[in-house]
């Protein structure tokens, strides 16, 4: 393999600048054996070339670089701690400071030692686990299990660790067996099974899923372990910069070719967890309100299936295998949701087609006043059909809709909505602007290229217009979100501030630096290539786009932005552009700080808010009893403590709602369009932050000028 390497490093590099300058893949003519370990260490090289050449910001490999690499690949190897024992660990922290050496020599001696031993401790772990669940666990014993598995230290041996087993078995039943003997008090004591019965039909439960889950494990081959190491490596160098193994890509390409089937979520593994990220518009998960993000999966069942099977350390693709089926079919899902309460509840599974993350719009009638609603989930562009839909276009349909229509004002309404197309941005951009700068990238090399409206001077809409964001808008949404709060052309509603990223990335096909490989397929990395920043020089990253009327909401105190990752690319600023700021509101200042005391002032967001501060510090109670009466009396507790916020369910706006007239004469032809625009109507008739919007605009039409002017500004 040296004479391989050798070759690699004096000819890699050119073959990179190659690529770059001309388009045209370098060819590597040495033959090489085949074997996992060769195109291991080849991945390994052919991928530190490629980010140190490409990627925006490149980190140095150090020892505090091998050092969070080191921690990060264990944790995520076995996160809850169910394998490894303390000796295992003392063994890889050989290599703790050498990861950076073994990158630049192509060496994967740690993943080496750490896949063997893994499959060691799993084959050992398998004999625990037969072992234990065929003893009856005791709910009286007064125990508890932290479930802050990272920070956690390793057993000592292996006594130690079959009673570590033992506590995460019985964490895994004690769930099902509280809700049992709940449903056993709601029957006839003559009908009602033992509390012996129970627990034995609930720990067998558990055996079937935890053998499932073993099964399964037999299923992830060498190179899924192997792309735990390297995206241990690319991570560090931000959160968005990832290896994509050819079958990870496969499936990463199959979600963007149009259509979703399944329940319409992303799900993300997070630890041990699997956890959903982001519902998509229009899906079974949307539409039911009983998903959210932040909510994790702890266990599936179809909808014939007795016994659930528990997803707790399972692949991503496996639990996703589990949950999607054929639209029609149900899936039954095991939550802890995100104020730690668990639940159980039942999708029926569809087809969540592109369309419903289309732009739609709704009118909104305060009293006599008509407003205009556009909700734009995404910000979407068909690559391959120049005539396909895309979000700027759209959008410029449903402004003049509402125009012809009477609307007053308008709201956009960006929440949940992750980015997309940077194109489309700055076309819609120009819908609300005469012309100007929208945002400014930042290539390699200190490179900038500011990118401008140029549509001529038309704009759409001059009237009022507030943009309603949350934690979750990100990327292109807060590109669009900041021009405008930058020009002082909308007033920004919503969370404190946006995701926060400010990063572009981009896919490398890896094959295309090795031809004549007798390794096949080396899949892919996608990796960040440029930044963004507003016209006025700073950065979306880490910051986000901050409100100018601040709501409070669920995700208030929780950690889900991009500063919330680790080692994202840092904020920092550039010299703003040159544009010309928006004078049509005569008081924009005055507005903003009416509604921030009207908030202030408001119960049910005072409600929200308290809310908000609870979920935060139940996510971080990490000690769950395993005895049934302080198991019980802790879910009892919590169901009190959320009594409080009931209220918030019972709230009703003032407002009205209608759909637009083109869009009642489609309902009429088609059922399922008409269930979701009313499904839709109803939500928004709940919606707190919809009725401030309003009032914000009501203030907005009160105090624009006529006659709209600029006023420059460097």
């Amino acid at each position: 393999m040296n004479h391989l390497m050798n070759f690699l490093k004096n000819n890699l590099t050119l073959g990179i600048v190659t690529l770059l300058i001309a388009t045209a893949s370098c060819s590597f003519t040495n033959k090489v054996d085949p074997g996992d370990k060769e195109k291991e260490e080849l991945l390994i090289y052919v991928i530190s070339n490629v980010l140190k050449r490409n990627h925006f910001s490149p980190a140095d490999l150090t020892d505090q670089f091998s050092e969070d690499v080191f921690k990060n690949y264990i944790n995520d190897l076995d996160p809850a701690k169910r394998y490894f024992l303390q000796k295992d660990y003392e063994d890889f922290a050989a290599y703790k400071f050498l990861i950076d050496d073994q990158i630049q020599d192509s060496k994967i001696t740690l993943f080496k030692l750490s896949y063997e031993r893994l499959l060691e401790r799993q084959k050992e772990s398998r004999a625990i686990f037969d072992e234990i669940i065929e003893v009856q666990f005791d709910y009286n014993k007064n125990e508890i299990i932290n479930t802050d598995y990272e920070n956690m230290p390793y057993a000592k041996n292996k006594t130690a660790l079959k009673d570590h087993w033992r506590k995460l078995l019985k964490l895994s039943a004690i769930g099902s067996y509280y809700e049992k003997v709940k449903e056993q008090e709601e029957l006839p004591e003559a009908e009602r099974k033992s509390l012996v019965e129970i627990e034995k039909e609930v720990r067998m439960e558990v055996k079937k899923s935890i053998i499932e889950n073993f099964e399964n494990s037999k299923d992830i081959k060498r190179l899924d372990y192997f792309s735990v190491y390297v995206n241990a490596i690319t991570s560090h160098f931000d959160p968005h910069t990832n290896y994509l193994a050819p079958q990870t890509k496969d499936r990463f390409d199959q979600s963007m070719s149009g259509k979703l089937e399944g329940i319409g979520a992303r799900l993300q593994k997070n630890m041990d967890n699997i956890k959903v990220m982001e519902l998509i518009s229009g899906g079974p998960a949307w539409r039911s309100k009983k998903l959210e993000v932040g909510d994790v999966i702890q266990k599936v069942a179809q909808e014939k299936d007795s016994v659930a099977t528990s997803i707790m350390g399972m692949s991503i693709s496996d639990a996703v295998e589990l949950i999607k089926g054929p639209k029609g079919t149900k899936v039954r899902l095991t939550l802890k949701k995100v104020d730690g309460r668990l639940e159980v509840i039942t999708l029926e599974r569809d087809v969540v087609l592109i369309e419903e993350t289309f732009a739609k719009s709704m009118m909104v009638k305060d009293n006599s006043v008509n407003y205009g609603l556009i909700n734009l989930p995404t910000f979407y562009f068909d690559m391959e059909n120049k005539n396909g839909r895309a979000a700027g276009d759209d959008i410029a349909i449903e402004l003049k809709r509402l125009k012809d229509l009477g609307a007053e004002g308008l709201i956009l309404d960006l929440r949940g909505n992750g980015g997309g197309s940077l194109r489309e941005v700055i076309e819609m951009v120009g819908h609300f602007i005469p012309q100007g700068p929208v945002v400014q990238v930042a290539l390699k090399n200190n490179r900038t290229q500011v990118l401008e409206d140029d549509d001529g001077g038309k704009t759409i809409w001059d009237g009022p217009l507030v943009i309603m964001v949350d934690e979750l808008s990100a990327s292109a949404s807060e590109i669009l979100a900041a021009a405008l709060q930058d020009y002082d052309r909308a007033v920004i509603l919503g969370s404190k501030q946006t995701f926060g990223k400010g990063t572009v990335q981009n896919f490398e096909d890896l094959n295309s630096f090795v031809r004549n490989s007798e390794h096949g397929d080396l899949g892919a990395v996608k990796l960040t290539t440029q930044k963004f920043y507003r016209v006025n020089g700073s950065s979306t990253q880490l910051e986000g786009v901050k409100s100018d009327v601040v709501t409070p909401d669920r995700y208030s105190y929780i950690e889900i932005g991009e500063r919330d990752e680790d080692f994202p690319l840092p904020y920092d600023e550039i010299a703003p552009a040159t544009y010309q700021k928006f004078t049509g509101y005569a008081n924009l200042r005055e507005v903003i700080k009416t509604s921030n005391a009207r908030i202030a002032q408001n119960a049910n967001f005072k409600l929200i808010d308290e809310n908000a501060q609870w979920l935060s510090k139940q996510r971080k109670e990490y000690d769950i009893p395993l005895n049934y009466d302080a198991y019980a009396a802790r879910i009892d507790k919590l169901e009190q403590e959320t009594d409080r916020f009931d209220a918030l369910d019972n709230y009703k706006s003032k407002l009205t709602f209608e759909v637009l007239p083109y869009e009642k004469e489609l309902m009429m032809k088609d059922e399922t369009l008409k269930q979701k625009r009313e499904e839709w109507q109803k939500s928004l008739t709940t919606d707190l932050y919809v009725e401030e919007a309003v009032m914000v605009l009501k203030d907005l039409r009160m105090n624009t000028i006529k006659n709209n002017k600029l006023s420059s500004k460097n």
